[in-house]
């Protein structure tokens, strides 16, 4: 077979030197470095780590202020409220560079650091309606070839207590979002059931999946993430459905979290954790171990919830693992595969991985394996995506559309 392009000299993660031979944006195949294949165009990769393209599985892309003028934080006026957050968003998205700059800027940060697949939850409410949505489509296309993104209809403002909001999810999913958001069904609406019949009810419509903000902590966040790990059951949507952050996972008694995550398992709900500054989150290895898939997201960078963040999911690995306590290689390689294959599964994506069949999406690393890469966060890194060169050292080289 000609294939298009080859990729000489990569070493994997157990230390092998392999070629890399794609076809039409697909690794067509993967042989030892003995036996190099024949392409139009010959790449060496001298021997550099070379790893999936990451997973950023979780992040907003319309209420960044990367590469906009410095907020300063508004604390809450008694620890951590959403309720005071959200109309912070609302009084820093006003005087805001146009979101579409915000955007733009927010992917050129991530792809350069070697995120090739993303979620991204975008406000749709009675405060904001479609628009948001409907800018952060525009973007998506732009950026068509160089990143996949997912784009989660999510109701910042509630879904019972933001009028309309119901209709416009189902609007969303028409309009071109790919899953239903939901926040805080108990703290926030007050009303779990109705909350859930709405978010259940558009994804059962449209045949779309679900990814729901819960917050809530301690006991009454378990009781939320076991009502929707029983809708989910009872609806057949094993697989389908996330609830990002729950940071009550990671503040009750150990033989309940064992109780709730044998729940979460049998209904195939994945958990996403950023591992946050000074809360609680849900325990990786506990939950893995009991066969719930983990996975990972940068969340928000410098925006009205906290200055932080750089967009690489790598030194996300990192926060994890040091968060977590990690310390062996084979920690070290758990939190990698939070956010790459663990990533991949939870946002069910086709043709991931190093493998003969998958879309050629990898990233060089300058390190000796995924263990050293977690610790030491490499950078001068190389970004390919479907076998063509977009990133180098932090800079985007492909061509938007």
């Amino acid at each position: 077979m000609a294939f298009d392009k080859a990729f000489l000299n990569a070493r994997f993660d157990d230390g092998t030197r392999h070629h890399i031979a794609v076809k039409d944006g697909r690794i067509a195949e993967i042989t030892l470095a003995e036996n190099p294949p024949t392409a139009a165009e010959t790449i060496d990769l001298n021997n550099a780590l070379v790893v999936p393209g990451f997973v950023e599985g979780h992040i907003h892309l319309d209420t960044s202020f990367y590469g906009d003028a410095w907020r300063p934080h508004k604390p809450c006026t008694a620890g951590f409220n959403v309720h005071e957050r959200v109309a912070f968003q609302a009084e820093n998205m006003a005087e805001a560079a146009p979101m579409d700059v915000r955007a733009r800027n927010q992917l050129d940060l991530c792809i350069g650091h070697g995120t090739t697949q993303m979620r991204s939850h975008v406000i749709v409410d009675g405060s904001v309606g479609l628009r948001s949505l409907e800018t952060i489509l525009r973007v998506r296309e732009e950026y068509r070839g160089l990143i996949d993104i997912q784009l989660v209809a999510f109701p910042q403002s509630g879904i019972l207590a933001s009028p309309g909001t119901p209709q416009l999810l189902d609007e969303a999913i028409a309009l071109g979002a790919n899953l239903v958001g939901g926040l805080d069904p108990a703290s926030f609406d007050r009303d779990v059931e109705k909350h859930l019949d709405v978010v259940f009810g558009v994804a059962g419509k449209h045949g779309v999946d679900i990814d729901i903000h819960l917050h809530d902590m301690g006991t009454l966040g378990a009781f939320e993430i076991e009502q929707i790990a029983a809708r989910t059951r009872a609806l057949g949507m094993e697989g389908h459905v996330a609830i990002s952050h729950a940071y009550g996972l990671g503040d009750i008694p150990a033989e309940y979290l064992k109780k709730i995550a044998d729940v979460l398992a049998r209904s195939g709900v994945a958990i996403m954790t950023n591992a946050p500054g000074a809360r609680p989150f849900p325990p990786i290895l506990a939950l893995r171990r009991a066969g719930v898939t983990v996975f990972s997201g940068n969340d928000n960078i410098r925006d009205s919830w906290w200055p932080y963040g750089d967009g690489d999911m790598l030194r996300r690995a990192t926060t994890l693992g040091y968060r977590s306590g990690f310390n062996i290689d084979e920690e070290l390689r758990a939190a990698f595969d939070v956010v790459t294959d663990a990533g991949a599964k939870a946002l069910r994506l086709e043709g991931y991985g190093l493998r003969v069949g998958a879309k050629a999406d990898f990233v060089t690393l300058n390190a000796t394996h995924v263990p050293e890469a977690v610790a030491a966060v490499p950078q001068g890194r190389a970004v390919y995506k479907a076998g063509m060169l977009v990133a180098s050292n932090g800079t985007i080289v492909g061509k938007r559309r």
